[in-house]
């Protein structure tokens, strides 16, 4: 005669296995973390933490096991976890969840790649016009620059290099003592969203600049990172550092803008002087002329010579 297994026994094998695929989503979770806060900053990081542990919860609440997600489930986590937020936002927890769901892909037990299934909605009348500083206000915000303290050197340095370079925040903050050629007055921008590492001019300004944050305001440290935080350990900025030193130097002289509005303003520069939109993308670092030409709602004439094929 065969004995049939007890309630309470197949209760107790339920719940080792809901015990058991909770352990390995929030092992996954963790695994994952571990590897990502080697490759970004710590606000993208904690992002992505929080975006995943409740996802982990959502699997773990389904009972669904690593290897069984489907994007049925996923779509249903991000209606819920996106409801009410701003499309910003929303598009970071689409980018956490496809990050890592590659991982899972690539390392661990999923066997169907579903990171590129999630899409984002369509949007519709979400382009914006460039913005940028008139010369007026270019000027206003460089003749209340200050260079008594290492804040301020640092802000001034950060400020030329976003004004005559047209820098991206990211590609100002990955700078090293080594990029800079003072000799050739050059510097190289090794990380880029084109991916294509570009040397560029240094005109004597920026140096002057450089030289004076390196003189009066970096800290002495084994560190090659040009740009440091302000007090021990003398780590390399934050993400928002930078950025947010520039937009108080803005809103003190009653600027309404952004550091990226420095970068637009470049922009406009090499507009007025006439040179190519390709000239112009390879400075911008940009992936595609497309990227370039919204650059040329800020020049009339320009966007209607190339646009209209007018000339004046």
């Amino acid at each position: 005669m065969i004995r049939q297994p007890s309630a309470a026994l197949s209760c107790n094998h339920l719940e080792a296995a809901v015990m058991d695929t909770e352990n390995k989503v929030t092992k996954a979770v963790e695994k994952y973390l571990d590897y990502y806060r080697d490759i970004v900053s710590g606000e993208t990081a904690s992002n992505a933490k929080r975006t995943l542990t409740d996802f982990a919860a959502y699997l773990q609440s389904a009972n669904v096991s690593l290897g069984n997600i489907s994007i049925d489930q996923v779509d249903q986590f991000l209606a819920v976890c996106n409801k009410g937020y701003a499309p910003g936002t929303c598009k970071i927890h689409r980018s956490c969840i496809r990050k890592f769901l590659k991982y899972l892909y690539q390392y661990e037990d999923l066997k169907k790649d579903l990171s590129a299934l999630i899409v984002s909605p369509p949007e519709f009348g979400q382009l914006k016009p460039i913005k940028f500083l008139r010369a007026h206000e270019v000027q206003k915000l460089f003749d209340s620059l200050e260079l008594s303290t290492a804040k301020d050197l640092r802000t001034n340095a950060a400020i030329h290099l976003a004004y005559y370079l047209g820098l991206r925040p990211k590609e100002i903050r990955s700078l090293t003592l080594d990029d800079i050629s003072f000799r050739q007055k050059e510097i190289f921008i090794r990380s880029r969203k084109n991916c294509n590492p570009a040397h560029l001019p240094l005109p004597d300004n920026i140096i002057k600049a450089i030289t004076a944050y390196i003189v009066g305001g970096r800290p002495e440290t084994q560190s090659r990172v040009l740009f440091l935080q302000l007090i021990p350990p003398y780590k390399p900025t934050n993400t928002n550092d930078i950025p947010r030193d520039i937009k108080e130097c803005m809103t003190k002289n009653n600027l309404a803008s952004s550091t990226y509005w420095l970068r637009h303003s470049f922009a406009q520069n090499m507009l007025e002087s006439g040179m190519s939109l390709y000239e112009i993308k390879e400075m911008m670092g940009h992936k595609s002329l497309d990227s370039t030409k919204k650059y040329l709602s800020i020049h009339i004439g320009l966007m209607r010579e190339v646009i209209l094929d007018e000339t004046f």
